[in-house]
């Protein structure tokens, strides 16, 4: 008995000291040393999807990109409605004219009433720089192949007239001019014949009927001049 009531003694002591010690505060002790790095862990299982969210608001527009490749051709579409005619343009420069071909004469008649059934001697010339016309012979002699143009205006006085231009050695075009008394009239007229290099041209006027008249007042005058050459194609390449 005297030694369990020693230990119970004993015992009730510590109880009370310890319950002491529990109820104090406890000092903080010094930091550890930083443990090395765990090694990764396992993936963990996939969640369950959300649900979709609400529609954000509408971003500021970006910058504009790069300009990307030509694609390719597309095919060609209908052929649309016939557009307006546009304006005229602007005269071009003029072009060399140093390489062009030319003839032409234009001459009068210098006496009244010329012999018929022979080439009308026009020998007062106007212009005849390349001297493709003869005035002592009264024809015009083709040296460049092509489109000219002839053509006479004549003054008629006293008496009728007929007049034929003959080319090519046969007469291409007769007229003829009615009138009689002193009574003055005037005859004209213009062609576009094809000649080829060494042709000849004149005028004649037929018996009888040669009331081709001249004066200080009125002339009779004969042309001629080169339209095109046959190589015109090849003149203006």
């Amino acid at each position: 008995l005297f030694h369990q009531a020693g230990f119970l003694l004993i015992f009730s002591v510590l109880h009370s000291h310890w319950s002491f010690l529990c109820s104090q505060p406890l000092s903080k002790g010094e930091d550890g040393i930083k443990g090395e790095k765990g090694s990764k862990g396992d993936m963990g299982v996939g969640g369950i999807p959300g649900l979709n969210g609400q529609r954000g608001e509408k971003g500021e527009p970006g910058s504009k990109g790069e300009k990307g490749d030509l694609g390719p051709a597309g095919e060609m579409g209908p052929l649309g409605p016939k557009g307006n005619p546009g304006s005229r343009g602007i005269k071009g420069s003029k072009g060399d004219s140093s390489k062009a071909r030319r003839s032409a004469f234009s001459a009068g008649l210098s006496k009244s009433f010329p012999p018929p059934n022979v080439p009308i001697k026009f020998d007062k010339i106007f212009y005849n720089d390349q001297e493709d016309y003869s005035p002592s012979t009264g024809k015009f002699n083709c040296s460049i192949p092509g489109a000219y143009v002839f053509a006479y205006h004549m003054t008629i006085r006293g008496r009728p007239a007929r007049i034929s231009m003959v080319a090519q050695n046969k007469k291409i075009v007769k007229t003829r001019e009615t009138l009689y008394g002193q009574e003055i009239d005037q005859a004209s007229f213009l062609i576009i014949l094809k000649l080829n290099a060494g042709d000849q041209v004149w005028l004649e006027v037929a018996r009888d009927w040669n009331g081709i008249y001249v004066s200080a007042e009125d002339d009779s005058i004969f042309t001629g001049f080169l339209l095109y050459p046959d190589d015109i194609f090849e003149t203006l390449t």
